[in-house]
């Protein structure tokens, strides 16, 4: 396994370019990251990969793993990663193969247990035994697979909004990887707005939540799109397919769910089974998973949603830096 590193220097996390006139390839080129960005270089279902992944305050012995959600890539956590590095953690937030700055391999089978496998390869090239996982959205999938594969590493998991609550396929039926292509090939700067101002943001927008656009109307903008919603419709397969709630009760380490209430993510809603069933119910959803799980603590945040650390990060650190020392 080789090493390469390359430093980003990020002068801004914002574009100065115009939305309009912005390209990123499939890797995200030319697009600044808030910290110095590194790669590591594997092989993988016979194919030469690499995960790019930011490093912070490697000399700590404190160590935190944050994992993205499917919508975004490493460069959201920035903020909270400053001040975990201020109160002495090393940070390492990578960005999963199909997301990001790392690889889109030309043939890939997707699951959580291969991104899990990825991850831990990654932290044991980096000599890391022991830490805390930190996934939001769909990375909370990811954290939750992480940690029953390899429970004897995780000292804390923690799901900041997580996706997964509830098993999607008992609700809606089975989507062929040509169903998401579709969907997402046809996505316009427009369209990825207004889904998220409706349902992350509760019908509001400000400059902090259109940065988090940059990259993909960087990439729809560029010959690369139908490379990058191809990998993005491959990682819908696990959402659906692997299941985390049947695996919460033998997760034995310390479990702290974090829920903006709000949030009503529920994938498949528009091809339910039954029609009467309501997904995305995190007021419930929380206290149902709290239950699954046998070492876990519940922090809800009233009048939030699926973003909380966006939508008020002061009344959210409060909750998420008492939830780590909990």
């Amino acid at each position: 396994m080789r090493f390469i590193l390359f430093v980003l220097v990020a002068m801004s996390f914002a574009c100065t370019s115009t939305p309009s006139k912005i390209k990123y390839n499939k890797n995200l080129d030319g697009y600044s990251y808030p910290f110095p960005v590194q790669t590591f270089e594997f092989k993988s279902q016979k194919q030469d990969v690499h995960m790019a992944y930011m490093d912070l305050n490697s000399s700590s012995k404190q160590v935190i793993v944050l994992l993205h959600g499917k919508n975004f890539a490493g460069y959201y956590w920035d903020f909270i990663a400053k001040d975990l590095v201020d109160k002495g953690y090393r940070v390492i937030i990578p960005d999963q193969i199909g997301f990001g700055k790392s690889s889109k391999p030309k043939h890939y089978q997707y699951s959580f247990y291969q991104l899990a496998h990825n991850t831990i390869e990654l932290l044991n090239s980096l000599s890391v035994e022991s830490f805390t996982i930190i996934g939001h959205s769909m990375g909370g999938m990811l954290a939750t697979h992480l940690t029953y594969y390899q429970p004897n590493r995780v000292k804390k998991l923690v799901l900041l909004n997580s996706i997964g609550l509830e098993p999607y396929l008992q609700f809606t039926y089975f989507k062929d990887p040509e169903f998401f292509y579709n969907s997402e090939v046809s996505k316009t700067p427009v369209k990825m707005r207004n889904y998220q101002k409706k349902n992350y943001y509760d019908g509001k927008w400000e400059d902090a939540y259109e940065k988090l656009l940059i990259p993909h109307i960087g990439q729809m903008n560029h010959s690369d799109w139908k490379i990058v919603a191809w990998h993005n419709a491959l990682t819908y397969g696990p959402i659906f397919n692997e299941d985390i709630t049947s695996k919460m009760a033998s997760i034995g380490v310390p479990t702290r769910i974090i829920n903006g209430t709000r949030d009503r993510t529920g994938p498949g809603r528009g091809w339910k089974k039954d029609l009467n069933a309501k997904l995305g119910q995190y007021e419930n959803l929380g206290k149902e998973t709290q239950r699954r799980f046998p070492n876990a603590k519940l922090y809800e945040l009233s009048g939030l949603g699926h973003m909380p650390h966006y939508e008020d990060y002061e009344r959210f650190k409060k909750v998420f830096f008492k939830a780590l020392v909990e």
